[in-house]
Parts: C-alpha cells; structure tokens; sequence
C-alpha cells in the first residue's frame, strides 16, 4: 500500500483518496459535509491522523493499558 502521508502524496491523490472514501451526498450535504473536514488534508495542511484524532479525540483515552479502560466509548 502506497503511503498517504502529505509529504508522499500531490494535493490530486489526497482529493481522489477522499473522494474514494465518502459518497457523493457526503461531498454536497451542507456546512459540515465529510469533504469540508478533510481539506486541511487535501490543502496539505494536516494529516489524516490529525484530522481523525480532532474529531475523535473527546472519546479517545491514551490509559490503554487501565483495566477499567471503556473502549474509548463516552459515558
């Protein structure tokens, strides 16, 4: 598998990766369309990782290795 990292990719790879990735009503539906969200990645300005994290850090914990860890679900 080829790299997707910012520095291995041109601005049309990270486009066509996203626009592979989400549906057609995911890139029209609105203000908060998947495909608005992933920009900073297409622009070359984030990594997928980063963009990921933000949107899913709030239910994220770095304790793995706690017992009573929940999954990363939020209560």
């Amino acid at each position: 598998m080829k790299s997707i990292l910012i520095k291995d990719t041109t601005r049309e790879e990270r486009e066509k990766l996203i626009l592979d990735s989400i549906d057609d009503h995911e890139v029209t539906c609105g203000e908060g369309s998947i495909y608005k969200m992933y920009l900073p990645y297409i622009n070359g300005e984030k990594e997928l990782r980063e963009i990921n994290e933000e949107r899913t850090g709030r239910y994220v914990t770095s304790d793995r290795d706690d017992p009573y860890h929940n999954g990363g679900c939020a209560l």
